[in-house]
């Protein structure tokens, strides 16, 4: 059953490319071949996905670190990473073709649409299951293309097509620097077999002497970077807002993700590449305190969710640069079925916040009360990990995550308007930093006991690194109190021109188009 199981999952993208041909014969509206073929195929793709995972299930007990995968030479691999990635790719890719045979009725080019969303999704699926280098990096590169096609699915949308070349040519570098980290790794390893090169990599193998490996590690940074649209290369993905709403979930939920799944497949790689991932935390803990302060500016429903996706694989990264790779994957399938969820269902919610009228203001709670309350709530979690002995068994980077998350909790359900009563905020306070903290630790459990024989332990922090960790608490503190209690002297002239430079997200996106050239349409037509 176990050499049975990768050729199972290898038939997923099979089918998914099947029905991209089948569909791009029928290419007009509402194209009955082109819509049975896409649909069967994401149907096909999702059911041979589940038989794949329940195969290697069955295959043996998922106990510590006992092995937990299988490859047909070095063309597929599948362990804990590609089996859930495979499901949650190909789950969205059933409910995103649903969706379009309804958003697309009638347009006259809807096989055609059908037929190039099965063959992204074919592109990615390969992507997940690779099991080798000379099969990554082609679906790497193909899956953006596949992406570009749909992009520009509208051509005579001036702005689409202006992101969609912005776009365009980023992708192309991140691309150039897999293909750099590929060299590298095939020759400090000599193979181009993905378990080979982990395996390596995790007995300290490798030109790791010579720099090659660190050399591919940051490689593989930028590219992951690149692709998860990272400050401040983030401007493409706010800007291709006019393309069909099931491009936008496929992006958001699937692709967008890709980043965060290079890192966590070459995990042992980036441990062992120094400097690699405190670079790597360092850029997504600034992506995602930039787009979280920039969020809050946005009046737009669908710029709005690009910010989130853009501050939320920021924090995914920066889960993976402190070496929390096994909450890192539990974040993409939360972001990835939250995000499709929230396009999908963007135009009802206009459509809800309208009928229900113009919220009120509601004045902040005072620092004075909040800050104090805070203190003690994020005590009371550093208490009960003492207590518990977890300081001693769990790493530090992963305390400064559980951390982040009774703040984000703290913001999420302490609204402005709420009691002022000191008593009343600490109490919240508490509740919150206690709930939260065992629901983090019912979660790196389940997770990391999952992924054990899949990713490297987490790695020890250094002093840099827990310097690192505390400056991204204390920023996230600072977010958290400036979202609740709001700036001081908010309606001063100062406070406006920040709001308006934030709105603008400093003018980073300006910068960049004047970078690479994208002001320009594809021909020399200025935007």
């Amino acid at each position: 059953m176990l050499s049975l199981a990768p050729l199972v999952a290898l038939a997923a993208p099979l089918c998914l490319a099947l029905a991209a041909i089948l569909a791009g014969r029928d290419p007009g509206a509402r194209p009955p071949r082109a819509l049975r073929a896409a649909t069967g195929g994401a149907w096909a793709a999702l059911i041979l996905a589940a038989i794949a995972a329940a195969l290697l299930a069955l295959a043996g007990p998922i106990s510590g670190p006992a092995p937990f995968g299988d490859r047909i030479g070095s063309l597929v691999r599948l362990d804990v990473l590609s089996t859930v990635m495979l499901l949650l790719v190909t789950f969205l890719g059933v409910v995103i073709v649903r969706f379009s045979r309804n958003y697309l009725d009638g347009d006259p080019n809807q096989g055609a649409f059908v037929s190039g969303l099965c063959l992204t999704l074919a592109a990615v699926t390969t992507l997940v299951v690779a099991g080798s280098l000379l099969l990554l990096v082609p679906a790497w590169i193909a899956t953006s293309l596949a992406l570009h096609r749909l992009l520009t699915f509208y051509p005579t949308r001036r702005q689409a097509i202006a992101a969609a070349h912005k776009k365009f040519l980023t992708a192309r570098v991140g691309d150039l620097c897999l293909i750099g980290a590929a060299i590298l790794l095939i020759v400090s390893f000599g193979t181009a077999d993905i378990a080979a090169i982990l395996d390596g990599a995790r007995a300290g193998g490798g030109d790791a002497a010579g720099g090659a490996v660190t050399m591919a590690g940051y490689l593989i940074v930028l590219a992951a970077v690149l692709k998860s649209a990272q400050f401040p290369a983030h401007g493409w993905l706010l800007e291709v807002m006019e393309t069909p709403t099931p491009v936008s979930a496929l992006l958001h939920a699937g692709i967008i993700n890709a980043g965060g799944f290079l890192v966590l497949r070459f995990a042992d790689v980036m441990v062992l590449a120094t400097g690699a991932l405190p670079l790597l935390a360092v850029i997504g803990a600034a992506t995602a305190l930039i787009g979280t302060a920039v969020l809050a500016t946005q009046s737009s429903v669908k710029v709005s969710l690009a910010w989130s996706t853009v501050a939320q694989m920021g924090y995914m990264l920066l889960q993976c640069g402190l070496g929390a790779f096994p909450l890192a994957l539990l974040h993409i399938v939360a972001h990835s079925l939250y995000k499709a969820h929230a396009f999908l269902s963007s135009g009802s919610a206009v459509d809800l916040a309208r009928s229900l009228g113009r919220e009120q203001p509601q004045p902040g709670l005072p620092a004075a009360v909040l800050v104090p309350s805070l203190l003690g709530a994020l005590g009371v979690v550093y208490g009960l990990a003492a207590a518990s002995g977890l300081t001693a068994s769990v790493p530090a980077a992963q305390l400064a995550l559980a951390a982040i998350l009774v703040m984000a909790l703290v913001a999420f359900l302490v609204r402005p308007g709420a009691s002022p009563a000191a008593a009343a905020v600490f109490g919240w306070m508490v509740g919150i930093a206690a709930a939260g903290l065992a629901l983090y630790l019912g979660l790196h459990t389940a997770a990391g006991w999952l992924t054990a024989s899949t990713f490297p332990p987490t790695p020890p922090l250094g002093i840099g690194g827990t310097v690192l960790a505390a400056l991204v608490v204390l920023s996230f503190g600072a977010m958290t109190v400036l979202q609740i209690c709001g700036l001081p002297g908010s309606d001063g002239p100062r406070m406006r021109r920040l709001r308006i430079h934030l709105a603008n997200g400093f003018y980073a996106n300006a910068w960049f188009d004047r970078l690479v050239g994208s002001y320009r349409l594809p021909g020399g037509t200025a935007r």
